[in-house]
């Protein structure tokens, strides 16, 4: 596991070529120049370094041997996809409170087919049990060409399913899973495919890359909001 390997994807899939924890010190401890990991979190992996099964097989403790970053933001265990990791803290601020208004998005793979009506109230937003969401995107793609999961989703034979791309300007726990639910169509599937200027174009999953400090911060700072 590490750098870039394996799967390649240039752009986001279903869309047309275009442009397309809390805060730590914000210096390294090392003294060495602050980064911007991008990592493409598998299937099965905490978004922390330590706490997980007895033999650390399921943290980022396993995929990422750089000392002193931390997650900017979380994503479930059973999710997949984009994770920030930095050793600057206001930078990690910066990308994890939606108050800086990075845009998430996210190719979900719900139960059923949402008809135009349910997606508009998706937009809209939604109130859930912890009070109304902000208006959201979200809009039916072609089935992505993503890597296959490990372990496979599990599917009804009996029941259809597509694809959606959604982009959240906030960050409840499970949001998209439980809104995606409360419109009827529960989430099979759930890859997050970029924050802000950042995205998985060409990471296999377990593998990632470091910018440096000052690009990163060049990106956000370049990018709409």
């Amino acid at each position: 596991l590490g750098r870039d390997r394996g799967w390649d994807m240039r752009r986001m899939p279903g869309q047309r070529a275009g442009n397309g924890a809390g805060p730590r010190p914000s210096r390294p401890a090392t003294g060495k120049p602050a980064q911007l990991i991008l990592l493409n979190k598998p299937y099965g992996i905490l978004s922390q370094f330590s706490g997980g099964a007895a033999e650390g097989g399921d943290t980022l403790a396993a995929l990422v041997d750089v000392p002193h970053v931390y997650p900017a933001g979380r994503l479930d265990k059973d999710s997949e996809g984009l994770l920030l990791l930095t050793d600057d803290g206001r930078l990690q601020a910066e990308i994890a409170d939606p108050r800086f208004k990075l845009p998430k998005t996210y190719l979900v793979q719900v139960e059923g087919e949402p008809d135009e009506a349910a997606l508009a109230v998706f937009r809209k937003g939604l109130t859930l049990a912890d009070g109304p969401t902000r208006p959201a995107g979200c809009e039916r793609i072609a089935p992505p060409d993503l890597w296959p999961r490990d372990p496979p989703v599990r599917f009804r034979k009996s029941v259809p399913d597509c694809w959606l791309r959604v982009t959240l300007r906030e960050g409840r726990n499970r949001q998209v899973r439980r809104m995606t639910a409360a419109i009827g169509h529960p989430t099979l599937r759930l890859v997050r495919w970029a924050i802000g200027p950042f995205t998985l174009g060409g990471l296999a999953p377990g593998a990632w890359r470091s910018l440096p400090l000052a690009e990163a911060r060049h990106l956000i700072d370049s990018a709409p909001r």
